[in-house]
């Protein structure tokens, strides 16, 4: 009994250890970029379509295939007549006058036939083309979604970037809205015994609600990023999320290292594309042309008849009949109906390869151009950073003078406002090195 009781409170246990996992895990709302990004691989809305086009290209593959194996159908008929057909034969085969006729019932009330048939393609060179162009349009279909993948990585990526910087900006006005507040008291102090002015209130006023409007402004901008992010990644908009990446984790690398990104042109998801619709447009100009061959085909069928006047003709007799036979089907003459679709066929594949061409060299454009911009944004980033560190220690070394009766509040203003708009350009400026980083993974064909 004992050792029941044991048993019984090591199952609860467990269970109750399982129920809270399970509980913890359905609860998480904090994310890596990583995990987001995979999130998103499983519950993007514009991904599952992609896939399902993917079934969709599998299925026609096999639709196309099952045209040249052999087909089968079987049939079965009942039929009773209400009247049967009723002919005229002339008079005088039974003695009449002739010029006469006389009305003739000829068959049976009831009828009953069933059988089967079988075809066997034997040689159409279209179904040789046309398997091998489905095949083609399966591989279409995977590269669509590996491009459709790479875009929703781009669009989880922008948008986590997006939200990482919002809650940066957010507290950093948060802070300044807390010393401003915190000044803008001690300053109604020593206006209160005397030591500064009324304009010296009301300018820090202004500058306290200056910073508070900031900082609603950076909470709502904060609330839409989150709400772009989970619209990107397929998750529930009514939830909660958090990001367990930092801000520096994405910055720190690119600002310490220089562009290592190579381009591979003929790995490229869109010189595959491109590659891939100039096999499909190379297929197409074939099965224009093979339409001049000839087709052949064999079949069989079989079949049982009975005929009788009761409605029960399992009784009566029953007739079988079978036939085989093969068929040719040859193209003799079509008034330049073939010769025309051949010709737009080859035209359609001529530009199919010069979009081909055309995919290289745009590829390499916007690798240059995308390295060219990376360049760019990280030094625009390194420049606004130190301008940042500048301001900081103006804006601190205006405090101390303000504090010491050296300086007006309006020049406290000017340097608090000059603080804000330089991190207002950090931030913008970080976002654009990390965009740049995306649009040369993107465009080098590394994301």
């Amino acid at each position: 009994m004992k050792k029941q009781i044991n048993h019984l409170i090591l199952f609860l246990f467990l269970l109750v250890v399982g129920l809270s996992l399970k509980a913890q895990e359905e609860g998480n709302t904090s994310f890596s970029l990583d995990q987001a990004t995979q999130y998103a691989m499983q519950n993007s809305y514009v991904l599952f379509n992609t896939k399902q086009d993917v079934t969709i290209a599998q299925k026609q593959v096999w639709e196309t295939i099952t045209t040249g194996l052999p087909q089968v159908s079987a049939t079965a008929n009942y039929s009773m007549f209400l009247n049967l057909p009723v002919s005229l034969l002339p008079g005088e085969f039974f003695g009449e006058d002739p010029g006469t006729y006389i009305p003739v019932k000829f068959g049976q009330d009831y009828s009953a036939d069933f059988g089967f048939s079988v075809s066997q393609q034997i040689f159409d060179g279209s179904w040789i083309v046309g398997v091998r162009s489905a095949e083609l349009y399966l591989n279409l279909a995977k590269q669509a979604n590996e491009k459709t993948e790479i875009d929703i990585r781009s669009a989880v990526a922008q948008a986590y970037y997006t939200v990482l910087i919002s809650e940066r900006y957010r507290t950093v006005m948060l802070e300044s809205f807390e010393n401003t507040t915190q000044l803008y008291e001690e300053t109604k102090v020593y206006y209160e015994n005397g030591f500064r002015e009324q304009q010296d209130v009301d300018q820090l006023r202004i500058l306290q609600k200056n910073a508070e409007n900031e900082v609603l402004r950076s909470e709502r901008e904060l609330k839409i990023a989150k709400t772009v992010l989970k619209y990107t990644m397929g998750y529930d908009l009514n939830q909660e999320i958090d990001l367990s990446d930092k801000l520096d984790v994405f910055v720190s690398p690119l600002v310490r290292e220089m562009n290592t990104i190579n381009l591979d042109v003929f790995n490229h998801i869109d010189y595959r594309l491109a590659q891939s619709n100039f096999e499909v447009s190379d297929k197409l100009y074939r099965l224009e042309k093979v339409a001049y061959l000839p087709q052949f085909d064999a079949f069989y069928s079989y079949s049982k008849t009975s005929y009788g006047n009761k409605a029960n003709l399992l009784k009566e007799a029953w007739f079988p009949s079978s036939l085989i036979g093969f068929q040719a089907s040859i193209p003799i003459f079509n008034s330049g109906n073939k010769r025309a679709k051949v010709q737009m066929a080859r035209i359609e594949l001529d530009k199919a390869q010069n979009d081909m061409r055309y995919s290289e060299i745009t590829l390499q454009k916007d690798y240059l151009t995308a390295s060219a911009e990376m360049e760019t944004a990280r030094e625009q980033f390194l420049n606004t950073r130190e301008n940042l560190d500048l301001a900081q220690s103006i804006l601190d070394k205006t405090h101390i003078k303000f504090n010491n009766g050296m300086i007006s509040s309006a020049e406290l203003s000017q340097q608090e406002s000059q603080y804000i708009t330089t991190w207002q350009q950090l931030i913008t400026s970080t976002m654009s090195l990390l965009q740049a980083d995306l649009n040369l993974k993107k465009a080098a064909g590394a994301l």
